[in-house]
């Protein structure tokens, strides 16, 4: 919680550093990431377009390495800033994990441009600042792209590899399989639509294995989840949902119907919002509405699977269009607020709190029935009985329950 309050602390001090610095500038991305450990310390990227008069010339600032308890000086931060003069029209800022050399990881930049490239940022550790690398290096599935790519999400599946997405202003839908170690694509997949793509988000299926081990408590471990969706966003088409990427491929589609209603989907979340252990998939559109979306089984189903489809649960109206989505934990009481950015504010949905402690309450008591009746089960009697040869072999049977 102190992480998340911290991160957007600073990332709003040095949206103000960076107005106060360019007035005449326009920003157009933002993102930031805590270093891995034993590095620490928060890294914030923004890319702007600078009107000097004659052009518009765009750039990259990275903010890092600025002095521990100077997050929130404007006069620390900038002169913390490493200014990169880009040759390319920026769009999405994106940052992930890779393994740069045996098993250690390292954050990394990847930022789309009107290129027709995606340009990779490594920290040089030391000359204490970023450079670009090219991207083949570790991100040999972004090579030869397409289109221009308006957005990009990239997955850890376990096992040494990643799952990435991209999609493009063309409206073409790219996926790959890649082995980070080596690293290498193992499988990749392409699907042509008819508009633009304004967002795609990999996310993990939630199994029939992965619900049983969360009910008893269990943790889950990298081999339990195998199966990851894919969730493509359009402007003009309906926003859909490839199924089980890994063994579909992107050939079992499920649509959102009436997501094209709205006008076009400028943001996405998937997350389960209702606490019932099931991910909803969330719209914001340029619409000014704001969709929730729920895969709906047939009795007796699981997970994603045929014969089941999405239903509108619910919809709110804004006073002016959507353009960001977030859920987490801003008041720091334990439940996750959802965070809307319109054009004109920002909003904060919170949970009723009495409906949650009642649930809260429900799933207590739920949970000491079941370890007492798991209990009442150890603690039963066991009767040790000779078998009829008189050896030393004993048949141990345990009274009210299957041996």
């Amino acid at each position: 919680v102190c992480d998340c309050v911290c991160v957007y602390s600073v990332c709003m001090t040095v949206f103000s550093a960076c107005s106060v610095c360019t007035v005449d500038a326009e920003i157009v991305s933002i993102d930031s990431f805590l270093r891995s450990p034993p590095r620490r310390g928060l890294v914030v990227g923004i890319t702007f377009i600078k009107d000097s008069g004659d052009k518009a010339s765009p750039f990259l600032n990275i903010y890092c390495d600025y002095e521990p308890g100077s997050e929130f000086n404007l006069d620390s931060i900038a002169q913390s800033c490493l200014n990169l003069e880009l040759q390319f029209t920026p769009f999405q800022l994106y940052h992930t994990e890779v393994q740069c050399s045996g098993s250690d990881s390292e954050t990394v930049f990847l930022l789309s441009g009107h290129d027709q490239r995606i340009h990779l940022y490594k920290e040089n550790v030391s000359l204490h600042q970023f450079e670009e690398q090219p991207v083949e290096r570790l991100f040999p599935e972004l090579q030869e792209l397409p289109s221009n790519v308006l957005w990009l999400d990239v997955l850890s599946v376990g096992g040494g590899r990643r799952l990435s997405a991209f999609g493009c202003q063309s409206g073409c839908v790219g996926v790959a399989l890649v082995d980070q170690s080596r690293p290498e694509v193992l499988r990749s997949w392409r699907i042509q639509q008819d508009g633009p793509i304004s967002t795609v988000i990999l996310f993990p299926s939630w199994t029939g294995l992965e619900l049983e081990k969360e009910r008893d408590g269990e943790r889950l471990g990298d081999g339990d989840s195998e199966s990851y969706s894919l969730l493509v966003t359009s402007t003009i088409e309906m926003a859909v949902v490839y199924r089980d990427v890994l063994t579909r491929g992107l050939s079992a589609p499920a649509v959102l119907p009436d997501s094209e209603q709205c006008d076009a989907v400028l943001c996405a979340l998937v997350t389960d919002l209702d606490f019932d252990r099931q991910r909803e998939v969330v719209l914001g559109t340029y619409g000014q509405e704001l969709l929730c979306y729920k895969y709906m089984l047939p009795e007796g189903g699981r997970d994603l699977g045929p014969g089941g489809q999405f239903q509108l649960l619910w919809r709110r109206s804004f006073q002016s269009p959507l353009l960001s989505i977030n859920y987490l934990d801003l008041t720091g009481d334990g439940l996750k607020e959802l965070v809307i950015l319109t054009l004109k504010g920002l909003h904060i949905l919170q949970h009723s709190l009495t409906r949650t402690a009642d649930l809260v309450l429900k799933r207590l008591a739920s949970r000491a029935l079941q370890s007492q009746s798991q209990t009442d089960i150890r603690e039963q009697p066991i009767t040790v009985q000779e078998s009829e040869g008189g050896g030393d072999n004993p048949c141990v049977e345990q009274e009210g329950a299957t041996p």
